[in-house]
């Protein structure tokens, strides 16, 4: 495979509270090995350079996620960027050894961006799609956070302190923002939340505008309806975020 040259981010937009302590982060840029018969992949995500344990941290969990994403072969133990690069094109290559060619290569591309960086607080977003056959492929969005203090990932829940109260008000702008009344039930209009009952989506993350909710597909609503996205600002999140992960508007 062919690894390209890392091409440094001339700057970081930083969202939210300024600090004096940015990060330091540079884009890495991946691809597959390239012929005719090979999957096609692509990477282009930041990782930090500072010699720090939050940084660490950053690139740790960023790999972790690369290699789910395109781990296919759930026997091979896979520990690298590039082995599991290597392990989805051999997984390819033993499809069409056993099932001859095919009319659209497999495809796997992750791409990452810093939706959210201040202080206390980093969220990055990576955008994954694979396609291994079939009508179409599969695309999903996951929100990574960090706190930076700790030097730790954030799971989504733990940014809050009432999480409850942060789920109401959620449900009442999901309501709003696809047009179910308050009366009815969540799936009235076509929906499909388990149980018929508002839940939060399994990721969500900080950007400029504040705490977006994105629903995957399937994960609320059918693959035609794809992701389903609601923003919620910080005005009217921060009195159910942690104080330290608060954020002045």
């Amino acid at each position: 495979m062919k690894i390209l040259k890392l091409v440094p981010l001339l700057s970081i937009l930083l969202f939210g509270c300024k600090t004096d302590t940015k990060l330091t982060y540079e884009q890495s840029s991946l691809k597959g090995r390239d012929c005719s018969t090979c999957a096609v992949i692509r990477i282009e995500v930041p990782y930090a350079l500072d010699d720090l344990k939050i940084s660490r941290t950053i690139n740790s969990v960023i790999d972790e996620e690369i290699i789910y994403a395109l781990k296919f072969d759930e026997t091979l133990e896979v520990t690298s960027v590039e082995g599991a690069m290597a392990s989805f094109d051999g997984s390819y290559q033993k499809m069409l050894a056993e099932f001859g060619g095919v009319a659209e290569p497999w495809e796997a591309k992750v791409s990452g961006a810093i939706t959210f960086e201040n202080s206390d607080l980093v969220t990055i977003a990576l955008e994954n799609y694979t396609y291994t056959g079939g009508a179409h492929g599969y695309f999903y969005k996951i929100f990574l956070s960090f706190d930076r203090k700790k030097g730790l990932e954030i799971e989504p829940g733990e940014l809050f302190g009432n999480l409850d109260g942060f789920q109401q008000l959620a449900e009442s702008k999901f309501r709003e923002a696809y047009e179910v009344a308050t009366d009815v039930n969540i799936n009235a209009t076509g929906f499909m939340f388990d149980n018929d009952t508002f839940h939060l989506p399994e990721n969500f993350g900080f950007t400029a505008e504040g705490i977006e909710l994105h629903y995957n597909q399937y994960e609320a609503a059918s693959y035609a309806d794809g992701p389903l996205v609601v923003t919620i600002s910080f005005t009217e999140a921060n009195p159910f975020l942690k104080e330290s992960y608060r954020v002045k508007p």
